[in-house]
């Protein structure tokens, strides 16, 4: 059981002993005679909640409130959302912002909008001070529900109507929507918006804007951008060295690439999966297998843990070279890493195994695939491995 699930046990337990067994059953009478097993135990949830929620070191304890929701939206019980996050509003904690804040958060996560914004609007009535963290917490909501043409509407027409003047936070997220949205155009522009405001950008301003702009192979405005920020004297992270290495290997200029790394190391920033995957793939896309099989191994020296797409790039290009001791060992510690290569991948191992007579191997690697309970497939290779 998870800290958190002994968390919640203990805190359920303690609230709820003074209740009684009729209160309990009378409770769950609401629900329809056909009521599943499971429909009850969500409701005893509930319930129990809502008694819990009476103490206060409960509702200080964020992780239970996200634990709880998170379980109930899986369930799309968002009726039983609705009725412990409103049974909140009877507490004098719904006078801090921060508690609010956190109720806007949760119905956003559910994907419950109408409810966020509701609370939003609520805030003075129940005597919280509505001011720019709230309105950023509400854009968020909509950003987690992926409705960002909404976030954009909502930067731009809301501020005005509850006198609330947006910070760098809130254009943050208004141009991390815009890039999500693919309008690149449309996230400078607010860029330079905020300047206009006398806004100062951060580090998160600039690396979601590099990010979409690397990703988009607009290296020449992202390298404008990253000029910006060394001119600002905003250092670079990690993430900002990661987006600028994918734009140098989208644009095929993989020595630079090789050359950043370098730079990153000398400044005291170590790379991490992300900055050897970006140069995995460049060598790979080059058919450079001996400086791809380097990057991987100091990948490994460095502690970091690989992902998929490092295995997509690599596997492939050993079994087109024909190294398939290689591809083998790859496939192992993708499967020991518990990563889900893709089928085709697997099988072009498989049977270049079998070509070369290595039938152990190619069986070994047939059963991990079928006895692993993380892929969602078999291996059926029966007319060649036998």
């Amino acid at each position: 059981m998870s800290s958190v699930c002994r968390r919640l046990h203990g805190l359920f337990a303690k609230s709820t002993a003074a209740s009684t067994k009729a209160k309990a059953n009378a409770n769950l009478n609401s629900l329809p005679k056909t009521a599943s097993t499971k429909d009850i135990k969500l409701k005893k949830l509930v319930d129990k909640f809502k008694k819990s929620s009476e103490l206060i070191s409960f509702r200080n304890n964020q992780g239970i409130y996200h634990f709880t929701v998170r379980r109930l939206a899986a369930a799309k019980k968002f009726s039983m959302i609705e009725e412990i996050l409103e049974a909140q509003k009877k507490y004098k904690d719904i006078t801090n912002e921060g508690f609010s804040i956190r109720l806007i958060g949760l119905y956003g996560k559910s994907g419950m909008l109408e409810h966020a914004h509701k609370l939003f609007d609520e805030l003075p009535e129940l005597n919280c001070e509505r001011t720019v963290r709230s309105f950023n917490a509400l854009l968020t909501a909509y950003v987690n529900a992926k409705k960002f043409d909404k976030v954009v509407e909502i930067f731009h027409e809301l501020p005005s109507t509850v006198s609330i003047e947006s910070d760098v936070i809130s254009y943050n997220i208004v141009i991390h929507a815009f890039c999500e949205m693919g309008s690149l155009d449309s996230a400078i522009s607010t860029f330079d918006a905020l300047e206009s405001k006398g806004i100062e950008p951060d580090l998160i301003t600039f690396n979601t804007l590099l990010n979409a702009l690397y990703r988009d192979q607009r290296c020449l405005e992202g390298e404008r951008i990253w000029d910006m920020m060394e001119s600002k004297g905003i250092v670079p992270d990690v993430r900002s060295y990661n987006s600028r290495l994918r734009g140098l290997v989208y644009d095929n200029r993989i020595l630079e690439a090789v050359e950043l790394v370098g730079e990153m190391e000398s400044k005291g920033i170590k790379p991490d999966t992300f900055s050897y995957a970006a140069l995995i793939k460049g060598f790979c896309s080059e058919g450079n297998l001996k400086e791809a099989n380097r990057c991987y191994s100091e990948l490994q020296n460095n502690k970091c843990t690989p992902d998929v797409a490092i295995y997509t790039a690599l596997v492939p290009l050993c079994c087109k070279v024909g190294d398939l001791k290689m591809a083998f060992n790859l496939c192992l510690d993708a499967i020991n890493h518990r990563l889900l290569i893709k089928e085709t991948v697997l099988k072009r191992v498989v049977d270049g195994l079998v070509e070369e007579a290595k039938i152990e191997e190619a069986k070994k690697l047939v059963d991990l695939v079928k006895s692993s309970k993380y892929f969602n497939y078999k291996l059926q290779l029966t007319p060649l491995v036998t």
